[in-house]
């Protein structure tokens, strides 16, 4: 055996236990503590705003919002079963691949509630990074988005990923990382979902 083939274990794990550490660095955690404060200071403690916000968080569980709009879009385009049945079998796989095999490479701890939340929410026992709900929405707004329809797709989308640091599932970083890797496996599914492998329809 050479030693190029010995040495190759330790790199993948010297690899995995640097991505691991990833979340719990010090730049990290300075982005988290700014978002954080800025929410608290300027953004939390609006009685509408925790109707949106909660609302908007309950609604990406399980992915329904987006399997509802999927619906009305194939409605829509008079497509609703293979629109529906595409869109709900692509969330399963990215749901599947971010929740279970990209968090259990992370397993880190959800942000802790400093005081009893303004109305009830259900808090995951998964790894906080990446989020889940940010993750869906934008791989959700990258499949069904239209040239006309676009903005309200990411519109919601931002809402609910935002919404995850807002009602303190998520630590701030958990939300963007979540809005990345969904926006760039979204871009990667649409063709398949869509149903096509020809040019995209310009925004």
């Amino acid at each position: 055996m050479s030693r190029r083939t010995r040495t190759c274990p330790c790199a993948l794990r010297s690899l995995a236990a640097a991505v691991n550490r990833f979340p719990q660095s010090p730049a990290v955690a300075r982005f988290d503590r700014a978002a954080d404060t800025l929410l608290e200071r300027h953004v939390r403690g609006h009685r509408a705003l925790d109707l949106v916000m909660y609302g908007a968080s309950a609604a990406g569980d399980h992915s329904i919002v987006w399997v509802a709009l999927a619906a009305l879009e194939g409605w829509r385009r008079g497509t609703l079963g293979s629109t529906l049945g595409r869109t709900t079998a692509a969330l399963a796989a990215e749901s599947t691949l971010v929740n279970g095999l990209v968090k259990l490479a992370f397993r880190r701890t959800r942000p802790a509630a400093r005081e009893p939340r303004p109305l009830p929410l259900r808090t995951p026992r998964t790894s906080s990074f990446p989020s889940g709900h940010a993750s869906s929405a934008f791989f959700a707004a990258a499949i069904l988005r239209e040239r006309r329809t676009w903005p309200l797709y990411y519109a919601a989308a931002v809402t609910i990923a935002t919404s995850r640091a807002y009602v303190r599932i998520h630590h701030a970083s958990d939300v963007v990382a979540g809005a990345a890797v969904g926006a760039v496996l979204g871009e990667l599914a649409r063709p398949l979902v869509r149903g096509t492998t020809g040019p995209d329809e310009p925004l």
